[in-house]
Parts: C-alpha cells; sequence; structure tokens
C-alpha cells in the first residue's frame, strides 16, 4: 500500500498597499499553490475593498494596523515606497508576521539592521525581494559562478535604466519618499554585483545628474574592493531602457540581462514578459564562443513568492541569514554611494557582520 503525503498549506499572504505593483503581485501569484494573497490594506477603505474586488481577495483593511493584526495571515508583502520599509516590516515582526519586503529594503544600514533585528526578535523571517533573484536563470548563473566556469571573478559591470514618464506625482522622483536612480535602478544592478563578487566592497566612487526634485536622474560609480577587484555600476531613470550586467573571470566571463520576469520569446506570454539572456565563454580567448544557457522562465514574483513559502515552512534560517548579509552589505553600500555622488568623493562602505 502507497501513501502520500498532505501539501503543505499555503503560505497565506496578506499585502500592505494597493499600488501597481501590487497588482502584478497578486496577479502572478495567485495560480500558485505554495502561496495564497489572502488580504489586502490600504490607507483608505474604499480602495482596499475595490483592490480586493477586483482580485479575488477575501478580506480587505482600511489601514495597516488592521492587517497586521489578521491572525489567520502568516506574512506580509511590503511594496510601499522605499521610505515605509524599514517602519512597516518592523511593525510586521512585532506582529509576529513573516516579510517578504520589495527592494531597496532600506534607506541605510541602520535601517536594515533594524529590521532583521526585529525579525530575529520576534522569531520571524524577513527576505528582500529582488524578483530577478529568484527566477531559475538566476540559479543557473549561480551554479556557473560556483562550478568555476569562468574562473576567479575579477570584475562585474552592471547597468540597469530606463525613461521615467514625466510626473511630479512620480514616487521615484520625490527625496522624502527614497526616489531617485540609485535606490530604484541601481539597487538591482548593485545586487548582481554583490552576487558575483560575494561580498560588499571596502570603498566607491559616485557621480550623479540630478532631478530638479532633488534626486539623482542617473548615477555612475566604481566599487573598490579590499582583495584589489573593482566593479563598475550605472543606472538612470532618462535614457531608453536597458539591463545587463558582464561577469569578467579569470577563466571566462558570464553575460546576464536578469529580467525580473521572462518568456522564452517575445509574444509568448500576455503579460508582455521578454526573453532573458544568459551566456557563458568558458575560456579566455576571443575565439572561445559564447553558449546560451537556457533555463525555465515565468514571473519573478511568483519565483520569490514561492521561495519564501518554501524557507518559511523549512525554517531555513540558514538561507534567510545568508540573504540579509547580502542584503546588509547593499544597503552599506547604495548608503555609501549615495555620499559619494553629493560629497564628490570617494566614501568607504561601513560593512556589517
Amino acid at each position: 500500500m502507497t501513501t502520500t503525503r498532505p501539501a503543505k498549506p499555503p503560505l497565506r499572504i496578506g499585502i500592505l498597499g494597493c499600488a501597481n505593483i501590487a497588482k502584478q503581485f497578486v496577479r502572478d501569484v495567485a495560480p500558485s499553490p505554495a502561496a495564497r494573497i489572502a488580504a489586502v490594506a490600504s490607507r483608505r477603505a474604499d480602495t482596499a475593498a475595490a483592490f480586493a474586488t477586483a482580485h479575488h481577495i477575501g478580506r480587505h483593511y482600511g489601514n495597516y494596523e488592521e492587517l497586521l493584526q489578521d491572525a489567520e495571515l502568516d506574512a506580509i508583502y511590503i511594496p510601499l515606497p522605499n521610505s515605509l520599509h524599514a517602519e512597516w516590516a518592523i511593525k510586521a515582526a512585532e506582529h509576529g508576521k513573516h516579510v517578504l519586503c520589495e527592494k531597496p529594503l532600506a534607506l541605510g544600514l541602520a535601517q536594515a539592521q533594524a529590521m532583521f533585528d526585529a525579525a530575529r526578535r520576534h522569531g520571524v523571517m524577513l527576505l528582500e525581494a529582488y524578483p530577478y533573484y529568484f527566477q531559475p536563470q538566476t540559479g543557473a548563473m549561480v551554479g556557473l559562478l560556483q562550478e568555476g566556469a569562468i574562473g576567479e571573478v575579477r570584475s562585474v559591470q552592471s547597468c540597469f535604466g530606463f525613461t521615467l514618464p514625466k510626473s511630479p506625482d512620480n514616487i521615484r522622483l520625490k527625496p522624502d519618499l527614497g526616489g531617485g536612480s540609485l535606490l530604484d535602478a541601481g539597487s538591482y544592478a548593485l545586487s548582481v554585483i554583490r552576487l558575483a563578487m560575494g561580498c560588499a566592497p571596502a570603498r566607491v566612487m559616485a557621480d550623479a545628474s540630478w532631478a530638479e526634485s532633488g534626486v539623482d536622474i542617473s548615477l555612475a560609480a566604481t566599487l573598490y574592493y579590499a582583495d584589489g577587484r573593482r566593479a563598475q555600476l550605472s543606472c538612470a531613470m532618462d535614457a531608453a531602457n536597458h539591463r545587463r550586467a558582464t561577469i569578467i573571470g579569470s577563466q571566462g566571463v558570464i553575460e546576464t540581462e536578469f529580467l525580473n520576469h521572462t518568456a522564452h520569446q517575445a509574444g509568448d506570454d500576455p503579460r508582455g514578459f521578454m526573453p532573458s539572456r544568459l551566456r557563458v565563454r568558458r575560456g579566455v580567448g576571443a575565439t572561445v564562443a559564447f553558449e546560451d544557457v537556457i533555463t525555465g522562465v515565468g514571473s519573478g514574483f511568483r519565483f520569490a513568492a514561492e521561495a519564501f513559502a518554501q524557507v518559511v515552512a523549512a525554517k531555513d534560517m540558514a538561507a534567510i541569514d545568508r540573504a540579509a548579509q547580502a542584503s546588509l552589505d547593499n544597503a552599506a553600500t547604495l548608503e555609501a554611494l549615495a555620499i559619494s555622488a553629493k560629497s564628490g568623493h570617494a566614501v568607504d562602505v561601513a560593512i556589517s557582520h
């Protein structure tokens, strides 16, 4: 006689906020058996009710605190403006909720450290959600690095930019909400660098152009590592869409587009997802051909929610701790980059251990 194990119940997630990114997250996570969107909150009761009706969500609340008090929720997804991440992640932890928080995790190292301290103090898990990071393609890239496909990583060039619609109401243009190209696009480019280099830089030097509102509209930087390696980062909100990283090793090269959401071919996905290229050159010579690496595709939101559900179910604190160290390194580096861009001087990175 054979028996089947009962399926694990889905992670019950509540969402703080009803912005466009929340709509996309709900849409993509809805088909997953591993996670279920059970509730949503807004600062306006009518907005939360309309969102819940449109997306078939069972419960809705007219303020964030009420959602955090919902005993039938396991976890909270935070897609709020950058300036609100720390406050609400800490409050969620205090209510015993696991937290999946959109990037960038925080506005600086002190905030990020406080968020992780709160999570540990209350026995919950906190994970920063870069959708591309949970893509099968990123897993394949990490596998190539770990197996030594390109030898020792010597340098990385990483860029991400797009054209921002010109609207004074856009939160990306508001300094008090954590706007600017560095925190928005640059955080992505930096996360790829940290993934490949394996640690934070020792110091950084950045140069930026500034929007009328006071946020950086574009930025370029060099990152200097304690062992002599270097990386280069660029980000922009006034350029054609571009998103690519080149990882250069002692014995080869990896190129990746690290897209959040992927499809096998253009036009394959009704949500507009596009192909994301990953290729590797296993050798030092120009005559060595690049190999395309083909992986599974889909929504980074769904991959992130399912990965989070898995580590929560397994109580995999080792995985959370590894991700936490990367998030702390990135928060410290972003803070140093911002200071450098404003001062015009190189700035040491305050590493957290």
